[in-house]
């Protein structure tokens, strides 16, 4: 399994992001996401970020940032927010990370704070797997997350034909930029 192998290198390296942007592995998926709307894009990173932000609060029951970036990336979107304050928002949720100690938290919060980011671009929408997995990783070790990974892998492009198909049944309104 190629993908293993990569990020056992990047595991050796001490790299704290086990995929990157150009993994082999993850190509598929760019290419779903190449031929998306940003819409359908945006709200397949808004449910996942939900469910990154659900894991988060169980542990940090008091901490807003991952909660606030995910709003605010929803109220940006809607134009009910200006991109300089969704901007801060999503930078806090980073910014929390130096705050911790546990890989797979971290990772978490990255993956938010690129999911959120998916309003202002498309492009940052690989980022979220990229730290979502990542954290699989972290959390069950590389001997033992073959069959998470590839499970997750699959709920990604799952969630994206959900909303391609299910793109109607969203009922907030788009800010123009994202009406482009």
């Amino acid at each position: 399994m190629q993908w293993i192998d990569e990020v056992g290198i990047r595991i050796k390296r001490n790299n704290q992001v086990l995929f990157a942007k150009d993994s082999e592995y993850l190509q598929d998926l760019i290419d779903l996401f190449q031929n998306q709307d940003h819409k359908v894009i945006a709200l397949w990173a808004f449910d996942f970020a939900a469910e990154s932000i659900s894991k988060l609060e169980e542990k940090y029951p008091e901490e807003i940032r991952p909660r606030n970036a995910l709003i605010a990336a929803q109220e940006w979107s809607a134009g009910k927010m200006k991109m300089r304050l969704a901007q801060r928002k999503i930078l806090d949720c980073h910014a929390f990370t130096k705050e911790i100690d546990c890989k797979e938290d971290i990772a978490h919060c990255h993956a938010i704070g690129q999911a959120c980011a998916v309003v202002h671009t498309a492009k940052h929408a690989i980022g979220y797997p990229i730290y979502d997995l990542t954290a699989i990783i972290y959390r069950l070790g590389i001997d033992n997350c073959i069959e998470s990974v590839e499970k997750r892998k699959q709920e990604y492009i799952d969630r994206l034909f959900y909303w391609r198909e299910h793109f109607g049944d969203y009922k907030d309104d788009w800010a123009d930029f994202m009406l482009k």
